[in-house]
């Protein structure tokens, strides 16, 4: 294995990588600021909020007024439309630079693509997907948590050698603190030449989804095997609720729903202040999904079914003669349940 581009005994500080999107800086960048400080504290290390791309002044100024003690900007005009290819180039210039202990980042289609380039370039590790963050309490290293073999175990990954540590983790893992600073943080740019082999892939046109991101609902129907594909139902029901419909990985591999709608470790993590599960056995990889939400009620004829250990209501009936019922005392009362 080739060595170490550079070792632990170099490196300091904690990096978050902070994707941003026409102007704005995406939910889970901010979501692992809140994580992210708390480990800088508890490490005594330094916070740097990392910004690529062109013409990044606006974010890098929003950036300065989180809960950040530095920003450090990467600007070059090759490094927008966003590439995988020139963004990890222009990334590991900075990186092997400056020699962050720690990089963050969020476990979105560029993150993870990022993230996997930089982990080569580096000669380092990557812990992905992670359904949380630690520091081993002897040693002070990174531990990231994520689940293995089908979901029916968590396992606490760490790289002991190789720096940065880098871990990306799922959007909607951790909440926003919504901590901000009194006076704007300070920015620092790091310059760097992204050749033009370095970009061997045009964009020539981008089509953004427009879809609704569960991560943020408030409220959860979720819909799993028990369903059997009669998503109306669940789908009624949702509507009575204000709610938007979720599923399991069995549900949407059967084709009854979309996969931006999958909740799980293979999904989407969410934090719903209500989330009904409806027929879902609650295997480990799904549960680690809503291992956050707020009031949890579990619906499934099955007594033994693991979904119980991790509900706050259980329904031990068949599913579908429970929802009917409760669309009709809703409809009967003509208003949605506070």
């Amino acid at each position: 294995m080739p060595e170490s581009l550079y070792g632990p005994g170099e490196a300091s500080g904690i990096w978050v990588f902070l994707e941003h999107e026409d102007g704005e800086i995406v939910p889970v960048s901010r979501e692992l600021l809140g994580k992210a400080r708390e480990l800088a504290g508890r490490s005594e290390s330094s916070l740097t909020g990392l910004v690529m791309g062109n013409d990044v002044e606006d974010v890098a100024a929003k950036a300065s007024r989180l809960d950040l003690d530095r920003v450090l900007t990467v600007p070059h005009p090759r490094l927008e439309p966003f590439t995988a290819e020139a963004n990890s180039f222009a990334a590991a210039a900075a990186i092997r630079a400056q020699r962050p202990d720690v990089l963050l980042m969020g476990a979105t289609p560029y993150g993870r693509d990022l993230a996997g380039r930089l982990a080569v370039m580096l000669q380092t590790g990557l812990t992905a997907d992670c359904t949380d963050l630690d520091l081993e309490p002897d040693s002070g290293l990174l531990l990231g948590e994520v689940s293995g073999f089908g979901g029916d175990i968590l396992a606490m990954i760490k790289c002991e050698r190789r720096r940065p540590q880098m871990a990306t983790v799922r959007p909607g893992v951790f909440a926003e603190t919504g901590h901000r600073r009194a006076a704007p943080a300070p920015i620092d740019t790091f310059a760097v030449d992204v050749p033009a082999q370095a970009v061997p892939v045009r964009v020539l046109a981008r089509r953004k989804h427009h879809g609704v991101d569960i991560s943020r609902a408030g409220r959860l129907v979720i819909a799993g095997r028990g369903v059997q594909g009669e998503m109306s139902l669940v789908e009624s029901l949702a509507r009575v609720l204000d709610a938007e419909v979720g599923a399991t990985r069995v549900a949407v591999d059967e084709g009854w729903i979309g996969r931006d709608r999958q909740i799980g470790q293979t999904g989407i993590v969410v934090r719903p202040g209500l989330a009904i599960v409806c027929g879902a056995s609650g295997a480990t990889q799904f549960t680690v999904g809503i291992d956050k939400a707020g009031l949890v009620v579990a619906l499934n004829q099955d007594p033994e079914a693991p979904i119980f250990e991790q509900a706050d209501l259980c329904v031990v009936e068949d599913l579908f003669p429970v929802v009917r019922a409760l669309l009709a005392r809703f409809e009967s009362e003509g208003a949605m349940p506070s």
